[in-house]
């Protein structure tokens, strides 16, 4: 069944990325915790891993590695290049030439 709900932006971007986090929909989250407020059940923990995944303040995903990972840290600088060379190449693939 479809509603809405009138919520306050906060507690929505919580949400959301509390459901990033697990890797569920927003819609799987919020099922739960109404089901578990229902019942009188207290919601489970997060797990102390999802912290790799936080929402910036205009609500994007910001991922961050461990530090024992061995993959390098990327710099602004490089990281727009890798964007500008993934742009490109889609580019090409959708003028259907060749990358």
């Amino acid at each position: 069944m479809k509603t809405t709900l009138d919520l306050p932006d906060h507690l929505v971007r919580q949400a959301k990325q509390r459901a990033l986090q697990q890797g569920r929909t927003l819609k799987e989250l919020v099922a739960e915790y109404i089901r578990h407020g229902l019942h009188g059940v207290p919601c489970p923990p997060v797990d102390a891993a999802c912290d790799q995944v936080t929402l910036d303040p205009a609500g994007l995903p910001v991922f961050r590695s461990e530090p024992a990972s061995g993959r390098p840290e990327i710099d602004l600088a490089t990281a727009l290049q890798l964007e500008q060379q993934a742009l490109a190449l889609e580019d090409l693939r959708r003028a259907g030439l060749s990358s």
